[in-house]
């Protein structure tokens, strides 16, 4: 059972080969068995009718009572006439004239119509002698026509040719499963290009927009892998209209939602100014503000979806005066927010949307931190590192990569007032992605828990200088 489970964990290049290559190495012992046998057959008989022919003569000699002595035989035949008493009447100048070839119960067997195979060396001969029998003569003194015939050659050329058939199927066995390894990779060739073609789909996470002209290449051959791939690119274009009506549904609602939540926004700001309303304008405004947000977040996740945003607009910036300047503002955070920055450490970034990236990953840190949160920024070999780091209860490893996807949250992070929507990482990812970097969950050591990376690539000094001079002729 193991064996099987292991079987088809395995490619579908091997499995094919396995399966291919025990179906031709069955036929081909099956078939080789099958021509051994049937050429033994047919030697064997072609044997026991030479010395049946030569027995039947030898008989009708005997019949008309002119039995000649020696009894003259063609090639290395060897025949003896013996009676009742197991005497030889008669033999051949290759036969004993004294000790009968065959035993009693050996002739009885060969009277049988069965052949018996004598060792040679018993009879003086360096081969072993094939022998069959008839009875001859009259009822009242029947006698027995023994006639054999040495079959060393046929050995030997029957073994030749069995080790000959061992040694040549397993090197056509090797060419047969080298040419199928070929041909096998050959016609798996196109679902590999849908393979790699639907991997390049879903590493841009995008089916829709100018995404559309991206699809699984369609092979040229009218075969069923062609008829998969038709489907499939059908299937993608009804999957990219649904997502396209969805996109434009967020993005219609989110700007829609905009306008009233500012002026609410608006109204509670005034209700607080004239201390109208007690607390009441205070506790709206915190969920007027969580939901602005996440308008705010849906909007910009739904422009980043439709492409409409325009490419991001990289200036240098200094990762550690960042870091600092986003930790200032959480001053009065719920844990202590720190940073540990290293010296200057250029990056080519839109220095609002980093900003905004490093600022999610700080609320989200802030938000399950049990004592602290820590922002570092440094660098490691080429690139820019920007870490968020909190003594939080963790994300365990297979949780790591799905925190990003949207509206992802993990269960202890449900609540209404700990749990956030599930766009923060996200959004966090499309801004880091803009900017060509990637955002990654790591391992993190004692005594932090949780650690989220930032990884940019480093300004080279000659671009930063060049765009720092730019920028001050502007």
């Amino acid at each position: 059972m193991q064996h099987v489970k292991r079987f088809w964990t395995l490619s579908l290049r091997v499995r094919l080969m396995i399966i291919g290559l025990a179906g031709v190495g069955t036929a081909l012992i099956m078939g080789g068995l099958a021509f051994f046998a049937a050429l033994t057959y047919s030697v064997d008989r072609t044997l026991d009718n030479e010395t049946l022919a030569t027995a039947h003569e030898v008989a009708a000699m005997v019949d008309e009572n002119r039995l000649p002595n020696p009894i003259p035989v063609s090639g290395a035949q060897v025949v003896q006439v013996v009676d009742a008493q197991q005497r030889v009447l008669g033999a051949s100048l290759t036969a004993d004239r004294l000790t009968p070839l065959l035993r009693r119960n050996e002739l009885a067997s060969a009277l049988s119509g069965n052949a018996v195979v004598l060792d040679g060396a018993t009879l003086g001969v360096s081969s072993p002698v094939r022998v069959r029998a008839i009875r001859a003569g009259p009822a009242t003194a029947p006698v027995d026509v023994i006639v054999g015939l040495q079959i060393g050659d046929v050995l030997a050329t029957r073994t030749a040719l069995r080790n000959a058939l061992l040694i040549t199927f397993p090197l056509l066995l090797g060419a047969l499963a080298l040419i199928a390894w070929r041909v096998i990779g050959w016609t798996l060739q196109p679902v590999e290009q849908l393979r790699a073609g639907a991997e390049k789909i879903s590493r841009t996470r995008r089916i829709g927009g100018p995404a559309r002209a991206e699809r699984l290449p369609v092979p040229s051959a009218a075969d069923e892998i062609q008829a998969l791939a038709v489907t499939l690119n059908e299937m993608l274009d009804r999957l990219a209209e649904v997502q396209e009506r969805q996109q434009s549904f967020v993005a219609d609602a989110a700007h829609e939602l905009r306008s009233p939540l500012a002026s609410i926004q608006a109204q509670l700001e005034v209700a607080q100014r004239l201390g109208e309303g007690g607390t009441l304008p205070a506790d709206l405004m915190v969920d007027v503000k969580r939901l602005s947000g996440l308008v705010e977040d849906l909007l910009l996740l739904a422009r980043a979806d439709a492409d409409t945003r325009p490419p991001a607009r990289l200036n240098p910036v200094d990762a550690p005066d960042l870091a600092s300047e986003t930790v200032t503002a959480y001053s009065d955070a719920r844990v202590p927010v720190t940073v540990a920055a290293s010296d200057q450490l250029l990056i080519m970034v839109d220095a609002e949307e980093l900003r905004r990236a490093v600022e999610n990953l700080i609320d989200n840190a802030v938000r399950h931190a049990h004592n602290r949160v820590e922002v570092e920024a440094f660098l490691d070999h080429d690139q820019a590192v920007i870490s968020v780091s909190d003594d939080g209860p963790g994300i365990p490893a297979e949780d790591r990569e799905r925190v990003f996807e949207r509206f992802t949250r993990l269960d202890d992070s449900r609540g209404r007032n700990s749990g956030g929507a599930g766009l923060g990482l996200a959004i966090v990812r499309e801004l880091v992605t803009r900017a060509g970097g990637t955002v990654t969950l790591t391992e993190a050591e004692p005594p932090w828990n949780t650690r989220v990376e930032l990884r940019l690539p480093a300004a080279q000094p000659q671009q930063s200088g060049t765009d720092l001079v730019t920028r001050s002729l502007a």
